[in-house]
């Protein structure tokens, strides 16, 4: 590796594939290491922490994750929400593991989670507004219920769970459209 940045993104992408795969606490520092070939001295010279780690993971997923849905329409959120775990395998919501796993003990893990969903919430808006023609509130939370529904129960309902929240997105939209509709695009 050419440079202190570049190690650091091996590790924190390192470290994402094994806390995404194993849980923060079944990945010691041994793994880690051994997972990124580095030492623990350097380990912790580009990170401090094994919670900081975590938190770099979590941010960084979130602005992957955050890019996968750059959509214009409810249904492309749940067509980027098939695609992102037909990439990254259908595990659940790492950031709810997290902050399971920890206990909601962690502030990096509980500010890392709170914003991530919130980011979720406001695309969510931005999406429901092009669809609109108009903000809904109501319709905006309702939609992230779905989509985090649909985001947990992948787990065990595979190739059902997210179908079936499209299909219920589809008649919450169609619903809002005709309590309005002068505002269809």
């Amino acid at each position: 590796m050419d440079s202190s940045t570049d190690r650091r993104e091996h590790l924190i992408s390192t470290a994402e594939a094994l806390f995404d795969r194993h849980g923060f606490t079944a990945t010691g520092m041994d793994r880690l290491t051994g997972a990124a070939g580095m030492s623990s001295r350097t380990l912790y010279k580009h990170i401090g922490s094994k919670n900081r780690l975590l938190a770099a993971v979590l941010e960084a997923r979130d602005c992957r994750f955050l890019r996968s849905l750059k959509v214009d329409s409810v249904d492309g959120l749940f067509e980027s929400l098939d695609n992102w775990f037909a990439g990254e395998g259908a595990r659940g919501c790492l950031f709810l593991r997290s902050w399971g796993e920890t206990g909601g003990d962690l502030p990096e893990v509980v500010e890392a989670l709170a914003r991530h969903k919130q980011r979720v919430l406001r695309r969510i808006g931005e999406v429901v507004c092009r669809e609109l023609g108009r903000e809904d509130e109501a319709l905006t939370e309702e939609l992230m219920l779905l989509y985090e529904g649909a985001t947990q129960a992948i787990i065990y309902r595979r190739d059902l769970a997210i179908p079936a929240a499209r299909r219920a997105a589809q008649h919450l939209v169609a619903a809002a459209r005709a309590r309005c509709p002068d505002s269809e695009n």
